[in-house]
């Protein structure tokens, strides 16, 4: 068994006010026996503004959002995963990357959110990621302590394949940091999150933006823990807070023996 917390957010374009924030949201889950936390999406900056993005956002190294969680990770002797992070990858180029970071503050591993949110969902509501962000190209897995976590970003959630590879990798556990939007969030992220759980029998750890935000902007919220059977173990509303969860680690494996749907395919 281990516990895990899922932080849920509501950034704006300010990152030492998005620190701050994470930082009481961090020590209210250490207070609640966590060994694991994880913050939404574009948890250090939110915005689609690529002039502005490129203006303000570093290369990791010099990135003090990340430089600040790594502090707290050591602080706290907890692992911490950055959903994500707006990080330059080059002069012009710009990643949305999720950053994990073990307990002694150094990064194990990092991952570039590969499925661009291009999306018109009304004459008012458009988003190009793909004009901002360059897209990863590799799926990623880390070993922590408690077993296999596959890595994954919000608008990834809708390709179920990628899922499949996580899982058939050996993931036991899936992080999907979201800033899922209000207009479709109330329609899908519920089922969705439940649908890659119960395929893959993983749980997932899923923290998110939620509220309307400074540029008017406005997110669903609703982070959530599922089981791997799709129960949801707890979930938050709309408000910034965390919730935190005890894990079965030998629950993915149990299910996956009496149903063995990961050998067909």
């Amino acid at each position: 068994m281990f516990r895990v917390s899922c932080i849920q957010l509501r950034s704006n374009n300010n990152i030492l006010q998005n620190l701050k924030k994470t930082e009481k949201l961090i020590s209210k889950a250490v207070k609640q026996k966590t060994d694991f936390i994880l913050t939404p999406e574009i948890s250090s900056i939110f915005s689609l503004n690529k002039k502005q993005l490129l203006k303000i956002s570093k290369p990791m190294k010099d990135d003090i959002y990340l430089n600040g969680i790594k502090k707290l990770a050591k602080k706290h002797k907890k692992w911490i995963l950055i959903g994500s992070l707006i990080t330059k990858v080059t002069k012009k180029k710009l990643a949305n990357r999720s950053v994990l970071v073990d307990k002694t503050g150094k990064i194990k591993t990092f991952y570039d959110k590969i499925h661009m949110y291009d999306v018109v969902l009304s004459k008012k509501e458009k988003y190009f990621e793909s004009k901002t962000f360059s897209p990863g190209k590799k799926i990623k897995t880390f070993n922590l302590p408690w077993g296999k976590l596959g890595l994954s970003i919000c608008y990834d959630l809708r390709f179920p394949n990628m899922y499949r590879k996580l899982s058939k990798a050996g993931s036991d556990y899936i992080s999907i940091p979201s800033a899922f939007t209000e207009t479709t969030g109330k329609r899908h992220w519920h089922t969705l999150l439940k649908a890659r759980a119960i395929e893959n029998f993983c749980y997932i750890f899923a923290p998110a933006q939620g509220g309307i935000h400074y540029n008017g902007r406005k997110t669903f919220g609703h982070s959530m823990i599922v089981s791997p059977d799709g129960k949801i173990l707890k979930e938050l509303k709309k408000s910034e807070g965390v919730i935190t969860v005890s894990i079965d680690t030998k629950l993915p494996k149990k299910l996956r023996s009496i149903i063995p749907s990961l050998k067909s395919d």
